[in-house]
């Protein structure tokens, strides 16, 4: 059957998050394909989800720790089902093992949550990125949602190498789907505004999100007073979904660090601004507001952590620095020079069309689904260490989930 079901994690925010554009870009792939898609999920609607009933997608609320689910997945009867993130895979992957024992099971990582976690703790202890970080509790767990899984897609080459080479995982579980693009064309590029029409820089993300936030008072404390000496008529604009009082509480007009919040439309906002600015200093995945920026014409600075395995070998669309200093000049260098800001702006056309041509890798997906849809007796045989997880998860996690159900009954 080509009847998809997607067990989300959050209803998908795709102009609050980049994991909401990845979602709507699988959601794509998939209907193009003629799958019939049915979306479910246990999270609360906010003023950002997107209406997936316009794309005709059937949705539905669902309870954790609640047999309901059960009755619910055997009506929908899937051929398929995505787990948006492995936090919804340990949740509901033991019951679409019970109840639908043939569905194809695909985890969508949207990054690797255990490496976002490592980075993050060397980032505070000041050390390098060590192997006893990336072994963690949480590495065991979203390691063990791959391999109860027929198949996993990872958004980073670098994730994936890292899978591979590091725990040692069969490359037959783990198929490379970064973000879904359309090539960026002559119509498009003359749409864009002039280096002399844009002003300011910009910093945007979901302030939910750790990475991004750290990023915010990087930039304040330590990168934009270095940029605004050299330039005191600029503003840095920072946008993003979900700011909190502490984030408010850094708007500084007279420092031109203005903190503009949820941005209605991406594209609009930079279109207008002549450099993003992004000094990542720990994360996981392909950042969503450096591809934003590439495809809004608007260079970039960002580090080698922002733009790792994003272009290849490829030139960046503007400076990848990971000093503060060098990073500010640099940001100053391409804020003012025309022929450097075009020259970088040209880059980053290159790059979105060269790795992230959607139909290069729809293609590539649909054909892996399809082999492991004929063969997935093989495959899962082949996949013992999954079997065994399964079976241990179906014992453990299923008897929590029914006590937690029998404990909330009134």
């Amino acid at each position: 059957m080509k009847n998809l079901l997607i067990i989300g994690f959050v209803w998908p925010e795709p102009n609050s998050t980049a994991a909401g554009s990845r979602m709507l870009q699988l959601i794509e792939l998939f209907q193009k394909n003629n799958f019939t898609i049915t979306f479910i999920c246990a999270a609360s609607k906010t003023k950002n989800s997107f209406d997936l009933k316009t794309l005709n997608i059937q949705t539905f609320d669902t309870q954790l720790n609640n047999s309901s689910f059960d009755t619910l997945v055997k009506e929908i009867n899937p051929g398929f089902v995505l787990f948006d993130r492995f936090l919804t895979e340990e949740q509901f992957g033991w019951r679409i093992a019970e109840n639908c024992p043939n569905a194809i099971r695909i985890l969508d990582t949207e990054d690797l949550h255990f490496l976002r976690q490592a980075r993050q703790i060397a980032y505070q202890n000041k050390s390098e990125l060590k192997l006893k970080h990336l072994t963690s509790d949480l590495a065991k767990r979203e390691i063990a949602s791959i391999y109860r899984c027929d198949l996993t897609l990872i958004i980073s080459k670098y994730e994936i190498e890292l899978l591979k080479k590091t725990f040692k995982i069969d490359k037959s579980l783990l198929h490379y789907v970064p973000f879904l693009l359309n090539n960026i064309n002559l119509k498009v590029i003359h749409s864009y505004p002039s280096f002399q029409d844009r002003n300011h820089f910009i910093s945007i993300g979901n302030f939910k999100h750790e990475p991004n936030w750290n990023s915010v008072q990087y930039l304040k404390t330590v990168i934009w007073p270095f940029i605004r000496e050299k330039l005191p008529e600029a503003q840095l604009h920072i946008y993003g979904a979900y700011p909190t009082e502490k984030v408010l509480q850094l708007d500084n007009k007279k420092e031109g660090f203005i903190i503009k919040g949820w941005a209605e439309s991406v594209e609009d906002v930079f279109a207008k601004a002549r450099v993003c600015l992004a000094p990542i200093q720990f994360g996981a995945g392909l950042k969503g507001k450096l591809i934003d920026a590439m495809k809004y014409g608007t260079p970039s600075i960002t580090t080698n952590i922002g733009a790792e395995a994003m272009q290849d070998k490829l030139p960046w669309n503007g400076f990848i620095e990971d000093d503060p200093i060098k990073f500010a000049l640099r940001s100053v260098e391409l804020y003012t020079d025309k022929n450097l800001w075009k020259n970088a702006q040209q880059n980053g056309i290159v790059i979105i069309n060269t790795c992230y041509s959607k139909e290069t890798f729809e293609k590539k997906l649909k054909n892996k689904i399809e082999f492991i849809q004929k063969n997935i007796v093989k495959h899962r045989t082949k996949n013992f260490i999954g079997s065994i997880l399964l079976h241990s998860s179906l014992q453990s996690t299923k008897y929590m989930s029914k006590w937690i159900e029998a404990k909330n009954k009134p």
